[in-house]
């Protein structure tokens, strides 16, 4: 069994997603409204959140929802609410993009951490220190903030977490261990997610891993497929993609379930992936908890 801190966060999340859809109804008032026009910021792994929960939002019809890189955000365009996701509160494109709305937008931040910038840098805050770990990597946390945000929507958390409870001890087969390229694809919500995916498997496996929109797939991606991949759907099944890969020689993996569940079983494939190799899941490498630019205007 892994002992790495990454391992015992993502173990952690059912009841982290408890915790975060209590605190959502305590915070009902600051998140967005229904009807509103709202953006979402992050940066890496906090921007696929935000694509997440903006065609999450956008599904349910409660309003126009845009999702941006931190850095990327544009700052002429008007919205009722935009909301900032940032795990250490110091993740300087978004103390930058708020100290530049400050006044001029209502800003929301999600933090993990009570003592950081990012703590005060909004209009409203909302804390998440249940959320916080210790891992360079980020899995609990960002589900977490998605969740929070999904509870907001309405969405059934306590089901999602009483799934999660047999999800986190999924154990990764040694098929899709055996493979070396790692696709991952997703329509609607899960396009965000996918990506994330792809994210962990790069930073804490560096496996050549990608994502894509499900339906973009066979517009070029599926070229690089081959019988060293695995191809991992999140979310809702296309008709006809499932046969288009498994021609190619791929191994298909999907399973019937929220997609945020499959995000978990990602999680741990990363992790397991990267022991696989000898490498530490806490530490990747050239990465840092936070990215604190010298110039904050970068």
């Amino acid at each position: 069994m892994s002992t790495s801190h990454v391992s015992v966060e993502i173990a952690s999340q059912p009841q982290v997603w408890r915790e975060a859809a209590r605190l959502a109804a305590e915070s009902a008032a600051v998140l967005p409204q229904p009807g509103e026009r709202v953006a979402i910021v992050g940066c890496g792994t906090s921007w696929f959140i935000a694509q997440a929960y903006a065609a999450r939002r956008e599904e349910l019809g409660q309003g126009v929802t845009d999702a941006f890189a931190g850095s990327e955000y544009p700052v002429g365009r008007e919205y009722d609410r935009v909301v900032a996701i940032t795990r250490s509160g110091t993740t300087t494109e978004i103390l930058h993009l708020l100290e530049v709305l400050d006044g001029k937008q209502r800003t929301l931040a999600i933090v993990g951490d009570p003592t950081s910038p990012g703590a005060s840098a909004a209009d409203d805050v909302v804390v998440m220190p249940f959320a916080d770990e210790q891992s360079v990597v980020q899995t609990r946390f960002a589900t977490a903030a998605l969740t929070l945000l999904r509870a907001g929507l309405g969405d059934d958390i306590e089901e999602l977490a009483t799934a999660a409870e047999e999800v986190v001890g999924w154990e990764v087969p040694e098929a899709v261990l055996a493979r070396t390229q790692f696709t991952f694809l997703g329509r609607g919500m899960a396009v965000g997610l996918a990506n994330e995916a792809g994210l962990k498997m790069r930073e804490a496996s560096l496996a050549w891993a990608e994502a894509y929109p499900a339906m973009d797939y066979r517009h070029g991606p599926i070229s690089i497929s081959d019988e060293t991949s695995a191809v991992i759907l999140l979310g809702a099944e296309v008709p006809g993609l499932v046969e288009d890969i498994e021609r190619t020689g791929a191994l298909v993996v999907r399973f019937d379930e929220d997609a945020q569940l499959t995000l978990v079983r990602c999680q741990l494939l990363s992790v397991a992936n990267a022991e696989r190799k000898g490498l530490d899941p806490d530490a990747p490498r050239h990465l840092t908890r936070s990215i604190i630019l010298e110039d904050s205007a970068s």
